[in-house]
């Protein structure tokens, strides 16, 4: 078991990717906890997990929220004494063209998938670099990097995710803290598999392995990222997106 011992907050853990990444790294011997604003499917979750007989434990966060930020480590270290891996896996989508953008639309995008990752990240760091160790993981997309039409504040944000991810990879590594980033590519998300057959079409003839990834895509890759196995890997973000853009 990779994550045996190991105690990791997984932020939107409770739905698509998140609840992926809470399942892969509970089989692994972590003992998850699935952070998430949605209460009810959160409940809903943890205890299909503890019928699996996963370690894993559902708090409810707002990770815009400083205090809500503040209670869920509190709550985690009571818990468990120590936070050794931190996946800033929450996100939300709101999306237009910029000329019919409202601000409020914009701003609280911002506010989730950018203050919330250093909400999150903030909060952690101080009790990593007491430990000497641990792993970062923050979640960007391959929109980040590229853009996309009709998302100026999610691609913003991604973007933004990756140039806080190099900058904290160059203030804590010398803390014994790695910090990378994931940018996942067209995802097969519940969302998405409600979209027009035609639709989910033409999104997997645009990627290379003609297909969409699949949340475990995604969780394997924060595996990785959060394993010893990647001790190396440092400031790096990783494109899981069956190459759509090469």
């Amino acid at each position: 078991m990779r994550m045996k011992g190991k105690v990791a907050i997984i932020t939107g853990g409770a739905n698509g990717i998140g609840l992926a990444a809470c399942h892969r790294f509970a089989e692994e011997g972590a003992k998850v906890i699935m952070a998430d604003f949605d209460e009810a499917s959160g409940a809903e979750q943890e205890a299909v997990g503890k019928e699996k007989g996963f370690e894993l434990t559902f708090v409810q966060v707002d990770v815009a929220n400083r205090e809500s930020v503040a209670q869920l480590i509190e709550k985690t270290l009571d818990l468990h004494g120590k936070i050794d891996v931190l996946i800033n896996n929450a996100g939300i989508t709101n999306d237009a063209t910029l000329l019919k953008m409202d601000p409020a639309v914009f701003q609280r995008v911002l506010d989730v998938n950018l203050t919330g990752v250093f909400n999150c990240t903030q909060a952690v760091v101080p009790h990593m670099i007491e430990a000497g160790s641990g792993k970062i993981i923050n979640t960007s997309s391959v929109s980040g990097v590229y853009g996309n039409f009709g998302q100026t504040n999610y691609a913003a944000t991604k973007a933004a995710v990756i140039g806080m991810t190099k900058t904290w990879a160059k203030e804590f590594g010398r803390k014994g803290i790695n910090v990378n980033a994931v940018a996942p590519g067209f995802t097969a998300t519940a969302m998405v598999k409600k979209m027009p057959e035609k639709v989910i079409a033409q999104m997997e003839s645009a990627v290379s392995l003609q297909r969409l990834g699949e949340p475990e895509d995604i969780a394997n890759a924060y595996l990785f990222l959060a394993s010893e196995e990647s001790n190396y890997v440092h400031g790096h973000v990783m494109h899981v997106d069956g190459g759509i853009m090469m």
